[in-house]
């Protein structure tokens, strides 16, 4: 559940992501820059394009440094970030422009601006502050539009972090439900098979007493030891049943007799863990149990198209009384929430009453890849 947990640190936007957004925008800004001084025919380019440079290379310092501000703020709000985008962006404008100045004006004064008075106006000079100012209401809104960018990457990571955050709580949520239902074995089962033990050792049988108790061992220790939320090859999941219904036989040794079809090719189909065990029970509780005839329990296997079909059946429940679901209470109810959280609408649950008795029938996605 580690990776459950909130880290503060992932609210922040990549710095990758971040830093090649700044030298995006500012490449950009030199590409439009360059391609108007040649449009215009500027003169002096190659003098105009190293404090061009110059001025790009403060300006992307000025914006890393306008986004190591900004992302301080990135766990509030977003009208609060939008606000303090919009505000640190002034005094980032101002440096840019500032630099823009001392490069075109101070570094080695340039006079490209007299030479085309027809674009940059027949006016007296600008004073210092005005020109500063125009520059730095152009390089506001270039880098108002940059924070409306790192605004947009920050609300789609956090968007991004919350879907990966809901999807891991719902996997962590289905897991606990998978393990929930399939730990719901019936108690009844520990109950009687502790009693037939204690009457197997009150009548002086200690050789089946024995095997119930390492069967009793060997089904608990492969049934609790398992991954609720893994599948597990058809074959072991059959075997583990063939312990379960070994203990009962010991419990039923004139009433009970056990039915296996299981195709070789379908032995390695994966299966959810203990799936059969809820059907397996159900059959020994209604089917067995409730008479004192002879009664075969029979599990098969079987493909039908891409579907796994198994099916639980015994044939005690025609000899006492026709059953209905409700009947089996929770046992069906188990399996159909497991099918449920695992498959989706893919997997289904079927009963069956006839003359043959009641079958339980199961129908699945049909994986080999344990092939």
């Amino acid at each position: 559940m580690d990776r459950l947990r909130y880290n503060p640190g992932d609210r922040h936007l990549n710095w990758q992501i971040a830093l090649f957004s700044i030298l995006g925008f500012w490449l950009l800004y030199v590409l439009i820059v360059t391609l108007r001084a040649y449009v215009l025919a500027f003169p002096a380019q190659g003098d105009m394009a190293l404090r061009r440079g110059v001025v790009t290379a403060i300006g992307v310092m000025v914006t890393i440094l306008l986004w190591q501000l900004l992302r301080r703020f990135d766990g509030k709000s977003l009208g609060v970030r939008i606000v303090v985008a919009a505000l640190l962006a002034a005094p980032a404008a101002l440096l840019v422009a500032a630099a823009n100045y001392y490069a075109f004006h101070v570094l080695v004064p340039c006079n490209c601006d007299e030479v085309r008075p027809d674009i940059f106006g027949n006016g007296p000079d600008p004073t210092i502050t005005m020109e500063i100012a125009s520059v730095a209401i152009d390089r506001y809104f270039f880098l108002v539009a940059w924070c409306a960018v790192y605004l947009a990457l920050g609300f789609a990571g956090d968007v991004g972090r919350a879907e990966r955050r809901a999807s891991d709580f719902a996997r962590a949520a289905q897991a606990a439900e998978l393990r929930a239902l399939r730990y719901q074995v019936n108690p009844h089962f520990l109950f009687n098979t502790l009693n037939s033990l204690s009457a197997l050792v009150m009548r002086g049988r200690p050789a089946e007493a024995e095997a119930m108790i390492m069967n009793l061992s060997n089904f608990y220790r492969t049934s609790l030891s398992d991954d609720p939320g893994e599948d597990v090859p058809l074959r072991d999941e059959i075997s583990l049943q063939r312990l379960y219904l070994d203990i009962e036989m010991i419990r039923f040794p004139e009433r009970l007799s056990v039915k296996v079809d299981l195709p070789d090719d379908l032995a390695s189909a994966a299966v959810p863990s203990l799936i059969l065990q809820p059907l397996v029970e159900n059959a020994i509780k209604h089917g067995v149990s409730q008479t004192n005839k002879p009664v075969t329990i029979g599990i098969t296997a079987s493909r039908e198209g891409g579907n796994l079909i198994l099916v639980v059946q015994d044939n005690g429940h025609a000899k006492t009384k026709p059953p209905s679901e409700n009947d089996h209470g929770i046992g069906l109810a188990n399996v159909r929430d497991r099918l449920a959280a695992r498959f989706g609408d893919v997997a289904r649950l079927e009963t069956r009453v006839d003359e043959n008795g009641f079958s339980v029938k199961l129908t699945l996605p049909l994986d080999t890849r344990n092939d």
